[in-house]
């Protein structure tokens, strides 16, 4: 199987989101830029366990960190998930339509249904 430049971005992306640890520190994020220690204090886990995650998020691009002194400063990275939302756009567009044939299908069954039903009872 071919791989694909985009592959690896979308891999990383979704990776970085697929935790939900990952996932509220970049909500925190969007409220105030914070150190690393406050976000481990926060999310009540060791520093060392958060700078792993804030690792992934950052190989996703998703966020950025300075350091000044001793204090690591994170901030949400200028990449945009815009790719990321047309792929998943992209399938929740085809899985509306299924389910609208399926809907479809399914009311026609009743109509067919209650026909019939109607034919017996006479």
């Amino acid at each position: 199987m071919a791989q694909y430049p985009q592959n690896a971005r979308f891999d990383a992306s979704f990776a970085a989101l697929s935790d939900p640890t990952r996932r509220g520190v970049l909500e925190q994020l969007m409220r105030a830029d914070a150190s690393v220690t406050d976000l481990a204090e926060r999310f009540h886990m060791t520093l060392t366990g958060m700078q792993k995650h804030i690792g992934i998020l950052e190989r996703a691009e998703l966020v950025t960190t300075e350091k000044v002194g001793r204090v690591r400063t994170c901030r949400l990275g200028s990449r945009r998930l815009d790719e990321e939302s047309a792929w998943i756009e992209n399938y929740r567009q085809m899985w509306a339509a299924r389910f609208d044939a399926l809907d479809t299908v399914i009311e026609e069954l009743k109509r067919k249904e209650k026909r019939d039903g109607r034919k017996k009872r006479e």
